[in-house]
């Protein structure tokens, strides 16, 4: 209402200006008139004996034209003043339209507006729903908040009264010369009330707020605080002292249990755990529980000692919640995680047995308990080793979007490096496992089995996905990767000496003197006395090459156990030299025979003698 009544009291004031200036204005435009007539009255007494009709015509001219000029001049500021008239009666309806809109509109939105309170200690000064030029109203509230909060903490004995400053547009709530907050005319829309009736309203919460702060922040209180902080420090320290004292005498304690009570853990033979091991468990143990009941302690303490002074009580909080929150956050994430593990542990186990039934089932065809057309015995393990390392993968495939962390970035980088890593540092490897597969699918031996890879020769004793490794007759254990025997020939002596018998065969050299069939009855002979070579078959004799001065001769005989090998062709190379050593034959070649005069027969002394017997006979 008083709004209003001082926009009408402006309308009046200026119609009546207006109306005078119009007078004003026709008062003058009469004295101009006048004055052009008595002057050219004047002029024309004057200049009549001189100026002809023709000059006279053309100042009369002049002077209308002059006349016009200002009588357009007036009607010009008649126009201009009547438009701003005009202009103030449509703003000030348009203010009040304006105005009644804002109104209607604030009506509809209180409601649904919560608006920006200003808290200080706990309690709601008062509330802002609009902005004031660039500052929002949280900003409006936090400045707010800091003034108030800087006048109640300021320490001087000097006080001030607070009081409300109006101008044109707002009501500034004053503190000796500080501005605490303006009141705008929105504000008072909002509030439904008039700006300075609002600004009153504030004032009386405002001074209450900035009294019990300054009686909060004198200087007794801060003495008081002083020493309770002080107090708070000395009691900590003597819990300290305590803590130690008393983990001090534990860990005699635990020495004193170390040499009388304690006894060694051991699983069957194996000690897993003497009493010195477990006396060390037990003083770390001691020393982890120490630390802990002072981080505890210190937990507590270090809150109280911010909590104790206003300036730091929000610090204090924050201290507080920064070891609160890690523990809230991770008995959370536990109790929201337990879904998740519990379908962990099912999906393992049920992967677990279903192995263990596969593991079942190769075990019997290992045993050669079950039998599969076309499937092998020794494959039954590698297979098994194959089928559970898929369901390993599978296994983790289906646990891993169950896993803590697993769909974050950081997460999802770490495995695709490391994936990254592998796939470029194991091509050799990948080769070899490969290569393991196809040998263990090809069945060029087994373990046990002797066997010859290019020039190492033995007995395989183990095959690995990467490697197999051998043993040579030398006790040599040999490692060779499993894609150099996929690139090389080999030679399986035990397969060959279990299924059709190994033929083990060496070559001698005889002179044309010596009749064929006495040497092949001598290397037959020789061959059957041999240990570890079967009778049936037969052994035969092959004649490899006719030379110049002798005949080549290979014997050839069969075996069941190629593990025997070596031995094996050292009876059979010592059942020859006897057989020929008997039938007075001399193993050489005779290349040197014709050079050889009154020499003597090179044979065992025995044998020469039995030779020469036979000879007289």
């Amino acid at each position: 209402m008083r709004g209003h009544i001082q926009t009408l009291i402006f309308f009046i004031i200026f119609f009546f200006s207006t109306i005078s200036i119009s007078a004003q204005l026709k008062n003058k435009a009469k004295e101009a008139l006048n004055n052009i007539v008595n002057e050219k009255e004047k002029i024309d007494t004057v200049k009549s004996d001189t100026l002809s009709r023709k000059e006279k015509q053309i100042q009369d001219s002049i002077q209308i034209q002059e006349m016009m000029l200002q009588i357009q001049e007036m009607k010009l500021n008649e126009i201009i003043l009547r438009t701003e008239l005009e202009a103030a009666q449509s703003n000030s309806t348009n203010d009040s339209l304006r105005k009644a809109a804002q109104r209607q509109r604030i009506d509809s939105l209180r409601a649904l507006t919560p608006g920006v309170p200003v808290i200080i200690n706990n309690d709601t000064l008062l509330v802002l729903y609009t902005k004031k030029g660039g500052l929002t109203a949280h900003n409006r509230a936090e400045n707010i908040q800091k003034t108030i909060l800087k006048i109640g903490q300021d320490y001087s004995i000097k006080t001030d009264s607070v009081y409300i400053l109006d101008s044109e547009n707002l009501s500034d709530i004053m503190y000796g010369d500080k501005v605490i907050f303006s009141v705008t005319d929105q504000d008072a829309l909002w509030h439904n009330m008039p700006r300075n009736e609002l600004a009153q309203r504030y004032v009386p919460i405002v001074a209450k707020k900035i009294a019990e702060l300054k009686k909060e922040h004198n200087i007794l209180r801060v003495a008081k605080r002083i020493g309770l902080f002080i107090l708070v420090i000395i009691i900590q320290l003597f819990l300290w002292k305590g803590t130690n004292y008393l983990f001090r005498k534990l860990r005699r304690k635990i020495v004193w249990v170390m040499h009388n009570k304690l006894k060694s853990i051991t699983i069957k033979d194996y000690e897993f755990l003497d009493t010195r091991k477990q006396g060390r468990i037990l003083l770390f143990l001691s020393k982890i529980l120490q630390y802990a009941v002072i981080l505890v302690q210190l937990a507590i303490t270090i809150p109280i000692l911010f909590s104790i002074f206003p300036q730091t009580e929000t610090l204090a909080m924050k201290l507080f919640l920064y070891v609160l929150d890690p523990v809230k956050m991770i008995f959370t994430s536990i109790i929201k995680y337990i879904p998740n593990l519990f379908i962990i542990v099912v999906i393992y186990f049920c992967i677990k047995y279903l192995i263990k039934s596969i593991q079942y089932i190769a075990n019997e065809i290992a045993n050669e308990k079950l039998k599969i057309n076309g499937f092998y015995p020794d494959w039954a393990q590698p297979t098994f080793n194959i089928i559970r390392f898929l369901l390993y993968v599978f296994m983790i495939a289906m646990i891993y979007p169950y896993l803590p962390g697993s769909d974050s970035g950081v997460f999802q980088g770490i495995s695709v490096f490391v994936g990254l890593i592998v796939s470029l540092g194991s091509s050799s490897a990948i080769a070899n496992i490969i290569a393991g597969l196809v040998i263990t699918y090809m069945r060029p031996f087994k373990i046990g089995d002797r066997i010859k890879l290019e020039k190492t020769e033995g007995h395989v004793i183990e095959k690995t996905p990467f490697v197999t490794r051998i043993r040579t007759p030398k006790n040599e254990i040999i490692t060779i990767p499993n894609a150099s025997i996929m690139s090389s020939n080999t030679i399986n002596y035990s397969q060959s000496a279990k299924e059709y018998g190994l033929i083990i065969h060496t070559s001698v050299s005889f002179g044309y003197e010596v009749p064929w069939k006495q040497v092949h009855e001598l290397l037959i002979a020789a061959a059957k006395n041999t240990p570890g070579v079967m009778q049936h078959p037969k052994p035969f004799v092959l004649e490899i090459e006719l030379h110049d001065y002798y005949t080549l001769y290979q014997i050839n005989a069969y075996i069941k156990n190629a593990d025997r090998l070596a031995q094996i062709y050292s009876d059979l190379h010592q059942q020859i030299q006897d057989k020929s050593n008997e039938a007075g034959i001399e193993l050489m070649s005779p290349h040197y025979f014709a050079h050889r005069e009154a020499n003597p027969t090179v044979m065992p002394p025995e044998y020469l003698k039995k030779k020469n017997e036979n000879l007289e006979e």
